[in-house]
């Protein structure tokens, strides 16, 4: 509840618990066991801060935070909450609400490209190991030395596709590249897309400052995304909302300390987040965390326990909201100690014992006081939501989404020319270049196999004259040395000497005459 520009969270007897808007950037903690009230508190702050003029971005896992746009409902345990609060003046409201949903269907769609994600989240989202991750990374710095726009997955898949063909040329250059690291690549792609990765990629991308927006009356919009169906895929939900943070960070200018937030963010399910992070991303997230408040942003993280949230981002976080706590176990006594040790110390109770005996709705609070210091913990009970509690129909979904600000302004995709048809073109030109080299390598081949074969053929016509002519001798030898062929030659000789002498008798006659 936002009340004299404080964000009412919470009350006992004695005193009220409230964020001051101006610490509100030094960054928050809800956490508790199941069914503790975390929602609700999740749920009035949300309000508060829209009512402050705020804009919030919050994750829908549930679907019971759509109510918040519709006015909630009084009953007799809400009476009986705000008369122990003695809080009288308390309106029932909805607020204003932008639906998203990176699936498009229970809001505007939420799309960003594949470059903006970059190869670090990425690779988280599709799981590689540390070789996959160095291929990734080899193939976003190939796509941006050769200028290839890397927008939605099938220019992802079409890149990899062609270092798969042409990573001998990269080697020296880039790396080593191997298939085996392609071809994993690929698969988690093909899984990636199963769980609807393929939505999330795509233009026209989202504008960050679409978040900030208020209404007319200056009240602060309150950015519910649907998360049901993303929330099915743990390990897309958690890289969804790193590069939320991420985008944040690189895309709001600095702004210094202002007198209140230009958004408060909530990451539900916070330990999705950082579940089997690798170290060198925890320290750029750990640095994002200290630095973004300069930006005018709050962040508050919504888990289970404090000891799901890593050191180094949980000391930085200031104002905290510890719901019950149960220990039947030594390692849930253990977290019941963390918890209580972040707290500054009441001594009119004991922090550990509270913790494990608080009821629903009840809270250990927190927050930073004018000088930015913690407070002493106190023991409240947090207040009731001014909207619906739950989940709303379609119909009231759709008037919304109808009545927003950026109906139709993401509808449609928006699917330009990118590194899918650069390189479809290449690889379809390589094909081409290929099929007609190889064709002129079998028309070389046949020619040089024809040329052969009459070499041959003329050959063996040679080898056939030559066996001929040797034969023609093989007879006239033989003939030449048989019986018939030597009485031939005798007869043949003694007619020819026969003419010769009558010839030398005629002229010697003539010449004695």
């Amino acid at each position: 509840m936002y009340i004299n520009n404080k964000i009412l969270i919470g009350k006992n007897k004695d005193k009220e618990m409230a964020i001051l808007l101006d610490k509100a950037n030094r960054h928050g903690l809800i956490t508790g066991a199941s069914g503790s009230g975390k929602t609700i508190t999740l749920k009035v702050m949300a309000e508060s801060f829209s009512a402050a003029g705020v804009p919030v971005f919050l994750a829908d896992v549930k679907g019971d935070i759509a109510g918040t746009c519709m006015p909630g409902e009084n009953s007799e345990k809400i009476k009986e909450r705000l008369a122990n609060l003695e809080i009288e003046d308390f309106k029932f409201k909805g607020f204003p609400i932008h639906f998203w949903d990176v699936f498009g269907k229970k809001g505007h769609p939420i799309r960003t490209t594949v470059k903006d994600v970059g190869p670090n989240i990425l690779s988280r989202m599709l799981g590689l190991t540390e070789a996959g991750e160095g291929v990734l990374a080899i193939a976003f710095k190939i796509a941006e030395d050769k200028n290839l726009e890397l927008i939605d997955l099938k220019d992802l898949k079409i890149l990899l596709t062609y270092l798969g063909v042409h990573y001998k040329e990269f080697i020296t250059t880039y790396g080593n590249i191997t298939t085996q690291s392609i071809g994993v690549i690929q698969r988690s792609l093909l899984q990636l897309e199963s769980q609807g990765g393929n939505y999330f990629f795509g233009e026209p991308n989202l504008d960050i400052n679409d978040f900030l927006k208020t209404n007319q009356e200056g009240l602060g919009f309150i950015n519910i995304m649907d998360c049901v169906e993303l929330f099915k895929s743990p390990d897309l939900y958690a890289c969804f909302l790193l590069w939320l943070l991420t985008t944040l960070y690189n895309t709001l200018p600095e702004v210094g300390d202002l007198d209140k937030p230009k958004i408060v963010f909530f990451f539900d399910e916070a330990h999705l987040l950082f579940d089997d992070m690798p170290s060198y991303m925890l320290k750029e997230v750990t640095q994002i965390v200290k630095l973004i408040r300069s930006k005018g942003i709050g962040l508050y993280f919504i888990s289970q326990a404090p000891t799901d949230i890593p050191d180094a981002i949980i000391s930085q976080l200031g104002n905290r909201v510890q719901h019950t706590l149960r220990a039947y176990t030594p390692a849930e006594e253990k977290t019941v100690k963390v918890a209580a040790s972040a707290f500054r110390t009441n001594p009119e109770f004991n922090t550990e014992d509270a913790i494990k005996s608080l009821g629903t709705g009840e809270a250990l609070i927190s927050f930073q006081n004018e000088k930015g210091e913690p407070t002493v913990v106190e023991k409240c009970t947090i207040l009731p939501p001014q909207s619906m509690m739950g989940s709303i129909d379609d119909s009231t979904r759709l008037m919304v989404m109808n009545n927003s600000l950026f109906k139709g302004k993401y509808d449609i995709i928006n699917d330009r020319e990118s590194a899918y048809e650069k390189l479809t073109e290449e690889l379809e030109n390589e094909q081409k270049e290929k099929e007609l080299a190889e064709k002129i390598k079998e028309e070389e081949k046949a020619k040089k196999e024809a040329e052969k074969e009459a070499a041959r053929q003329l050959k063996e016509e040679e080898k056939q004259k030559k066996a001929e002519e040797k034969a023609k001798k093989e007879r006239e030898k033989a003939l030449k040395s048989s019986a018939g062929y030597k009485l031939g030659k005798k007869v043949v000789n003694k007619t020819i000497d026969k003419a010769l002498n009558k010839g030398i008798n005629r002229v010697l006659k003539s010449l004695f005459k």
